[in-house]
């Protein structure tokens, strides 16, 4: 089914006339259409890319079947009242968890409907369950990952500053074959590997430091997420005793997920593992998320999440052990689940490296 039609589905199940969607991934995965301005239109009769002058050829080039409407001098107002009218819309369906508040205010003002109607995560919904294409993309952006971290392992040496090291990375990111980043790479060593999402500094890297590098790029649209942690020098006992908790949690998780489980079950495995240890408080985030054209979906695999993994759905498996004053260590690999278990997209060594 053309995935316009499911968003008219959508609009019959709300009582909607049509939906206006503004969020830039549900855009693209309904229609193709990957500009950066615009919005996506579905009634029952109509389903527009409505854009200006500047993305109207990409549009047409990108949104195979889809009416172009190219907005005038009085903006995106009036393009979208003149639909409006020719539809007969009263209630028009808004994404309300994109739109910005100043925005809403202003098509409220300048809308002729008689009702914006809010819509929650229905669109976004309709990505949750990965085609074999999305699965292709996503396959090959992990295996992007795999190969800068290959190479990072003959990179790294002390003296070098962990914004060094994110450049590099994110320069064979894209030299491998990826669009961009799917986010800016993290890199933290020594003791800012105890900040789970650390922003690169200019600390330079030392013996005895760990270094964690989070990482991934993005492939025809669709993208891919690792982390691995390593130790320059000789891995102290501590330091071995943290990553191989970390590592047990990640592996029992692993062999653990399948379809048909709620997030939180998947979760509970490795967070005990971590807990029981002794490292409770240690491990504050969720064990991971869904991934495809933006990278942090859902479902996710976290205390609360009460949503079931089903079959075709992408989850990373992210444990970690963060102590304070002392360093961490994350170890991430990007998955498919599948009915009796899960396809492991990432293939880097997660034995603990000293170098």
């Amino acid at each position: 089914m053309d995935n316009y039609k499911k968003v008219q589905e959508i609009n019959k199940s709300l009582n909607i006339d049509a939906v206006l969607i503004s969020n830039g991934n549900n855009m693209r995965y309904v229609s193709g259409f990957a500009g950066e301005t615009g919005y996506l239109y579905i009634s029952e009769k109509h389903h527009m890319v409505i854009t200006d002058f500047r993305y109207t050829y990409q549009a047409e080039m990108e949104a195979k079947g889809y009416e172009i409407v190219t907005i005038g001098n009085a903006g995106y107002e009036e393009a979208i009242n003149d639909i409006l009218r020719t539809d007969n819309v009263k209630r028009l369906g808004f994404e309300s968890g994109d739109m910005l508040y100043s925005k809403y205010v202003e098509l409220a003002d300048k809308l002729n409907v008689d009702e914006l109607v809010p819509i929650k995560d229905e669109i976004t919904g309709l990505r949750k369950i990965k085609t074999p294409k999305e699965l292709e993309y996503i396959k090959q952006a992990e295996s992007i990952g795999d190969k800068v971290f290959a190479e990072m392992l003959t990179f790294i040496k002390p003296g070098l500053t962990e914004l060094e090291v994110a450049a590099r990375i994110e320069y064979l990111l894209k030299l491998y074959g990826g669009e961009r980043s799917s986010f800016p790479a993290i890199v933290a060593s020594g003791i800012n590997s105890s900040m789970p999402h650390a922003v690169p500094t200019n600390k330079k890297i030392e013996v005895g430091d760990f270094v964690t590098m989070d990482f991934g790029c993005v492939y025809e649209g669709y993208c891919s997420d690792m982390t691995r942690t390593i130790v320059v020098g000789k891995a102290s006992d501590r330091q071995k005793e943290i990553y191989n908790i970390v590592l047990e949690a990640q592996l029992a998780a692993l062999d653990f997920i399948r379809a048909g489980l709620k997030g939180k079950d998947v979760d509970k495995v490795a967070r005990d593992i971590i807990y029981n240890a002794g490292y409770e408080g240690c491990f504050g985030h969720g064990l991971g998320h869904s991934v495809g054209l933006f990278i942090h979906e859902g479902p996710r695999l976290s205390p609360n999440e009460e949503d079931i993994i089903e079959e075709r759905m992408t989850e990373t498996v992210e444990p970690g052990i963060y102590v304070r004053g002392f360093g961490g260590v994350r170890i991430e690999d990007l998955i498919v689940v599948t009915k009796d278990g899960h396809e492991n997209y990432t293939q880097s060594d997660k034995s603990l490296i000293e170098l």
